[in-house]
């Protein structure tokens, strides 16, 4: 399994002119605000501070870069913050499509709350995905705070709205480091895949 030694911010980017072009895959986090993207890159890096976290919805407008040793991961905006307006929700949705076009992305882990159904938005992402072939992986955050026995359940419901295999769902908390085991064998995998 893959052992992490490193974990480093990169840059921000703020338009296609600033994003990373890497050698080593690129690994990206998307998800709603306030789903636990932070948190969820610093349980992966096993450091507290390395993505800044806020209790303030929509806080990262940026595309964030870390180098991960063998892997660069950029952490995308959160999209479905209600108090954006229309001219942000478009400048998101420019971003976006100028990342992937542009990066050469490996893999998405695209971040879901366990508690709540998806959104409109969350629908939204994985029908992108879907649609421009990327590869991804659903990532169940907050399992804390179900019951151990109604996580398996939950993953089921999630995936079935998504139309996505449960197989291609990890639940995690970043409180517990519960999961990280799971998405770092599920890396090891991609990183396979893409030194082929």
């Amino acid at each position: 399994m893959l052992k992490i030694t490193k974990a480093e911010f990169i840059t921000s980017a703020a338009s296609r002119a600033g994003f990373v072009q890497s050698d080593k895959p690129i690994i990206a986090v998307a998800g709603k605000s306030n789903v636990g993207k932070s948190s969820f890159i610093n349980m992966l890096a096993m450091k507290n501070k390395l993505a800044r976290t806020s209790n303030t919805p929509g806080r990262t407008r940026l595309v964030n870069y870390f180098d991960f040793g063998e892997f660069v991961l950029a952490d995308l905006p959160g999209y479905g913050f209600a108090q954006a307006g229309k001219a942000e929700k478009e400048k998101w949705g420019k971003l976006m499509d100028d990342f992937f076009a542009a990066s050469g992305v490996s893999h998405v882990f695209s971040l879901l709350d366990i508690r709540h159904d998806p959104t409109r938005e969350d629908v939204q992402m994985v029908q992108y995905l879907y649609h421009y072939a990327i590869p991804f992986t659903l990532v169940a955050t907050k399992s804390d705070k179900l019951g151990k026995s109604k996580v398996k359940p939950r993953l089921t419901e999630i995936a079935a709205f998504l139309g996505a295999a449960t197989g291609n769902m990890l639940a995690v908390s970043s409180l517990t480091g519960k999961g990280r085991d799971d998405v770092l064998a599920r890396l090891s995998h991609i990183l396979s895949i893409a030194e082929e």
